[in-house]
């Protein structure tokens, strides 16, 4: 029996997962179709990321295979199997998503079936909108074939003329979606929408796009190139840190082919043509696929005015002790509060930095900035807290992946407004999620921390569930600014005592609580762990995992993504249980729970169990101290495992069956936490709640 699972192979199980949702026919029609949408966009991202660092270790040979314990080459193919299998699966889901469509008389049609009023609606829309933004390559006046934008599609042209065919050309278009969008709504006809994809509106005016050439046949085909994505950042001292990420970026539109898709219609000669242009070969992944492509589109389908098709938006729940006193700083001070999101509000993390952008006690704000939003209210707190003579430090991270770009721009932006901004550390990614305010008051220097398993996002907190816990702790503020204090003087090796902070001491601290389990175990002591993860996929961490099993000590593992244990094998993992839910939101957030013989230890944590997450990151896992958030956790855990609606199994096989139980009950986590975080901030709440193991229904909370 295998001791792990590739972790690449489990991401594809993951998003398999993401597809049962696209097809689960519980799940709102217009919900399902996003769903459809965000398995194509993860799959992208997956073929530059993943894929392009196994073409790229594929090079390497023998020595690949010694460094990462398998063979690159073989994995590629596995990929390559599994992504041809799955696009069937795909497929299928699409057509039943067509005929549910249909039944709410919404149809999607193409060129050839469009009636008079509806040909008249998009001649104009096309002459008008389209042809404009249309730039056409005839691929035979070139010398060289175009190279493929990476987050494009284009339509490859066949132009015949009938009266002499053997007197073809070809062209190129790339399909303008930056600027228009995928889908037009064409006019209604008895009752019935109907929707064209931009692909088939330029399909229909191709005879126009040609007119002054002597062709009178056009057949078009989708093609869409995938490109190696990873950074290539070199040693030149000369230049700036955020030059050289610019310079990357850049380079992402010429990085090598990773994956190849192509309408399945296409001729033999013309593909060929295409691959030899290309130079795509044997070993490179190609995809026969249907007349559309970039079905991440799909995730801003038009709702055609049919909200019922869809999940209800979400009322966020107010805080108890934020809602009781107006002063954030001054709930604070009361206790430890933890929020989670997206069912509490983002709302109080924006007013605290508002409220100590313009307090005259607030001396100084340090933070941590991995992703934010497109329109960041956080950044402009920071910006307003710099106007009103606070002392701001930023650290921005330049390199979160395909977020470069926006980073830059908003550190440009940031120390324009006189903000100190700090760009991570030299060879490590800061991952972690802090934000640390000092205030002067009349003991002295006082600080107030949050301390996060999100980013400080205001748009993925209404969308990922996550936490943030705001303290006052000394033990934990104390912490959190020699975190900062490292940022500025990285050649000085903190020492902590309550923090867990990769890249110095997270192996070893896991390692050792575990290590704690199996001895308490032994000893006849209650012993018991539970992870709640994005990933993981440190073989050590897991093999330390399979020693506890097999000492006896329950453990459950909730996982979303990446899963390279093998569980409930005999003599390995019999003690593991894995689960990973797939819901309306993204499960983001991280836990560990150490029974500790009865006294238990709770984390949070931005990290994820890899290699990376613990050896090439600063990442922060932050003790929860307080009883009554402890419980908190405890029930949101639970309700998490009690899930028997849209919980999975993560076994050996990989097979994404739905966990049921006996229960006639049905429970699902997302609705039960909702509900459960409202009546646990009801005024009348008990010090000790009870965990609610009945969710209400849907329509009725949420």
């Amino acid at each position: 029996m295998k001791q792990f699972i590739n972790k690449e192979i489990s991401w594809l199980s993951f998003n398999e997962r993401v597809l049962q949702e696209a097809a689960d026919p519980e799940v709102p029609l217009l919900d399902r179709i996003k769903f459809l949408g965000i398995y194509d966009s993860n799959l992208d991202e997956f073929f530059r990321v993943r894929v392009a660092t196994l073409t790229r270790l594929a090079r390497l040979g023998k020595p690949a295979k010694k460094l990462i314990g398998h063979d690159p080459k073989k994995i590629l193919k596995k990929i390559q199997a599994l992504e041809i299998h799955r696009l069937e699966n795909f497929n299928r889901v699409y057509t039943k998503l067509l005929d549910d469509l249909a039944k709410e008389n919404i149809y999607i049609i193409d060129e050839t079936q469009l009636n008079p009023k509806q040909e008249k609606f998009a001649r104009a829309y096309f002459d008008q909108e389209v042809r404009p933004k249309l730039m056409p390559i005839m691929i035979d006046q070139v010398k060289k074939f175009p190279d493929l934008k990476e987050h494009s599609i284009y339509l490859v042209i066949n132009l015949v003329n009938s009266q002499d065919p053997e007197k073809n050309t070809f062209a190129l278009i790339e399909l303008p979606t930056d600027v228009l969008p995928r889908f037009l709504i064409l006019p209604s006809f008895r009752n019935k929408q109907y929707i064209i994809l931009l692909d088939d509106i330029i399909r229909f005016g191709l005879s126009e796009i040609f007119s002054v050439m002597q062709f009178d046949k056009f057949a078009a085909y989708t093609i869409k190139l995938t490109r190696d994505s990873e950074l290539d950042i070199d040693d030149d001292l000369s230049e700036s840190f955020i030059k050289k990420i610019s310079k990357s970026v850049k380079q992402r539109e010429e990085g090598i082919p990773v994956r190849f898709i192509y309408d399945a219609d296409i001729p033999e000669g013309l593909l060929n043509f295409i691959q030899e242009k290309l130079s795509l070969g044997a070993d490179d992944t190609l995809v026969p696929a249907g007349k559309y492509h970039n079905f991440k589109d799909f995730m801003s389908f038009p709702d055609m005015g049919l909200g019922h098709l869809k999940y209800d938006p979400i009322a966020f729940l107010p805080h108890r002790d934020f809602a009781e006193d107006r002063s954030i700083f001054k709930a604070m001070k009361k206790k430890d509060i933890l929020l989670h999101y997206p069912y509490q509000t983002f709302r109080y993390v924006l007013d605290l930095l508002r409220d100590a952008s313009i307090d005259p006690k607030v001396k100084s704000i340090k933070i941590t900035l991995y992703r934010v939003a497109k329109n960041s209210s956080v950044v402009n707190a920071l910006i307003n807290a710099v106007r009103n003579g606070k002392r701001v430090i930023v650290n921005m991270e330049l390199q979160a992946r395909f977020d470069e770009e926006a980073n830059i721009f908003w550190a440009n932006r940031l120390q324009e407004e006189g903000v100190r901004v700090r760009y991570g550390v030299p060879g490590l990614k800061v991952h972690s999620k802090l934000c640390l305010i000092t205030r002067e008051e009349k003991n002295g220097p006082m600080r107030y921390g949050i301390i996060g398993t999100g980013n400080f996002n205001e748009n993925t907190a209404m969308l990922y569930s996550d936490h943030h816990l705001f303290t006052t702790d000394k033990r934990l503020t104390r912490e959190m600014d020699k975190v900062f204090e490292f940022f500025e003087n990285n050649y000085i090796i903190p020492r902590f005592k309550h923090f867990i902070v990769s890249p110095f001491n997270t192996r070893k601290r896991i390692l050792k609580l575990i290590n704690n389990e199996i001895l308490n175990i032994k000893e006849g002591k209650k012993a018991y762990i539970t992870f709640k993860l994005n990933n993981l996929a440190d073989s050590s961490i897991i093999s330390k995992l399979y020693e506890a099993s097999e000492a006896g000590v329950p453990i459950r593992l909730l996982v979303r993504s990446m899963f390279s244990v093998v569980p409930q094998v005999p003599e390995m993992s019999s003690n593991i249980k894995g689960f990973g839910i797939v819901d309306k939101f993204l499960e983001h957030s991280r836990i560990f729970v150490f029974c500790n013989g009865g006294e238990e230890k709770y984390y949070i944590t931005s990290a994820d169990l890899m290699p990376r997450n613990i050896d090439r990151r600063v990442e922060v896992t932050c003790p929860i101290y307080d009883p009554d958030l402890q419980r908190e956790l405890k029930s949101f855990l639970d309700l998490q495992c009690q899930d028997n609606v849209k919980a999975r199994i993560l076994d050996k096989d990989l097979c994404n069956e739905f966990y049921r139980d006996s229960s006639e009950v049905k429970h699902r986590a997302q609705w039960s936490i909702y509900n459960y975080l409202k009546k646990l901030n009801q005024p009348s709440r008990k010090k000790e709640p009870m965990l609610n193991r009945e969710a209400d229904s849907l329509e009725k909370d949420i």
